[in-house]
């Protein structure tokens, strides 16, 4: 659906897809496939702001509907990085409060940038270091 917004959002990588059991209070529900892609987005034309609303409409139009935090849904697209910025405000924090203590996220991110550093210096390998997870072939246990 990106595609849709033109030549300003460009596909730079993507990793491979890994099934997570549910994770927090809500466990009688089917796992999530989980993925992390990597954008080059024109700075000029859009704000992580605004591009948040755009994925959150992309969202509702595949059928998400935000009833009960962290409960099933069809999609959920989070910005996990803008480049190095760090900001916080009531609708996005970067980078992405909890992407550090998520294996879900760590490990595909991993796959497409092997030597991320994350603004406040921590690397990928550290992070993945600091949480317990258990992964067999595509399937990511962490709890």
């Amino acid at each position: 659906m990106l595609e849709t917004y033109g030549d300003e959002i460009s596909l730079k990588a993507f990793s491979n897809t890994y099934l997570t059991e549910p994770q927090g209070e809500i466990k009688d529900q089917p796992w999530f496939t989980n993925q992390v892609i990597k954008l080059e987005i024109d700075a000029e034309i859009w704000a992580p702001s605004g591009f948040l609303s755009t994925c959150t409409a992309i969202e509702a139009q595949m059928g998400r509907e935000r009833q009960e935090p962290g409960g099933p849904r069809p999609i959920d697209m989070d910005i996990i990085a803008w480049g190095d910025m760090v900001m916080e405000s009531d609708f996005l924090t970067l980078p992405h409060p909890r992407a550090k203590d998520r294996a879900f996220v760590l490990v595909p991110l991993k796959e497409i940038e092997p030597n991320y550093v994350f603004p406040d210096g921590t690397t990928i390998d550290e992070a993945l270091n600091s949480i317990e997870y258990t992964i067999e072939g595509n399937k990511i246990w962490q709890d």
